[in-house]
C-alpha cells in the first residue's frame, strides 16, 4: 500500500461516519479510479447517500428486508410503526404479540424482532455503544442476537452508522449489479465479490451505493441479467 493510500485511510477514519462532504470525496476518488463505476455515474448520475437513523426501528426494518423485496418490507414496517408508538424496544415488548403479528410478520421474523427487543431491553446489546466500536466489534455485537446475521449487521453499519468501508457480502442486489457492471460471466462468488471490493477500499460503502443506484435505475430497463 502506497503513501497516498495510507493518507486516504487516515482521512476516512477521521471522517467517520460518512458525511455529505466525505461521501462526495469518496465518490470522486472511485470515479477517477474505476472506469466502470464512472460509467454508472455518467449514465445515471451520482447515487444518493442513503442513510437511516441508528435505532431499534431501523434494525427491525433491516430484519424485515431479509430475503424479501424492499417494498414488501417497507409495507410491513409501516404497519408495525402504526402499532408500536413510540417505536422502541420497550414499547415493542409491551404490545400484544397477536397485534404485532397482524402487521404481516412471518413467525420467524416475529421471533427475530422479539429477540432483538429483549437483547436491547435487557442491556445485552447497546445501540448507543455501537458508534464507538470498530467495524469488527460492532458487527460481532450485533450478530450475537439471534436473527441478526452478517448481512443485517453490515447493512446497519453501512446505512445507520454510515461506516465508509462496509462491503455486504450477502447482498444479492450488489452481486447482480457487479455481474453487469463488471461484465462477469456469472453472479460473482464470495471470493470474487471480496476481490472486486478490495480495489475500492477504503470507500467500499460508497461503491456499494453506486452499484445499488445502478441496480435500481437499470432494473426496469432490462439492463440487468437475470440472477
Amino acid at each position: 500500500m502506497d503513501l497516498i493510500e495510507h493518507q486516504e485511510i487516515g482521512i476516512i477514519q477521521a471522517l467517520k461516519p460518512l458525511t455529505p462532504s466525505s461521501f462526495q470525496r469518496g465518490l470522486a476518488i472511485l470515479v477517477a479510479r474505476d472506469p466502470d463505476l464512472a460509467g454508472v455515474v455518467d449514465r445515471y448520475g451520482p447515487p444518493p447517500m442513503w442513510r437511516r437513523k441508528p435505532c431499534f426501528a431501523t434494525l427491525v426494518h433491516i430484519i424485515l428486508e431479509q430475503q424479501v423485496s424492499l417494498a414488501s418490507a417497507l409495507a410491513v414496517h409501516n404497519r408495525l410503526a402504526a402499532i408500536v408508538a413510540p417505536f422502541s424496544a420497550t414499547r415493542f415488548r409491551q404490545i400484544d404479540r397477536a397485534r404485532i403479528k397482524d402487521a404481516g410478520l412471518t413467525r420467524q421474523k416475529l421471533a427475530y424482532c422479539y429477540h432483538l427487543a429483549d437483547a436491547i431491553a435487557e442491556k445485552q446489546l447497546s445501540l448507543n455503544r455501537l458508534p464507538h466500536l470498530s467495524n469488527a466489534d460492532a458487527r460481532a455485537a450485533l450478530v450475537k442476537v439471534k436473527g441478526i446475521g452478517p448481512w443485517t449487521a453490515d447493512i446497519y453499519l453501512l446505512m445507520a452508522l454510515r461506516r465508509p468501508d462496509i462491503w455486504p457480502r450477502g447482498d444479492l442486489a450488489l452481486k447482480a449489479a457487479l455481474r453487469t457492471v463488471k461484465q462477469l460471466p456469472a453472479v460473482p462468488s464470495a471470493e470474487t465479490f471480496d476481490a472486486l471490493g478490495d480495489a475500492w477500499r477504503p470507500w467500499r460503502a460508497v461503491a456499494a451505493r453506486i452499484l445499488w443506484h445502478f441496480y435500481l435505475s437499470a432494473r426496469n430497463s432490462r439492463v440487468l441479467n437475470a440472477f
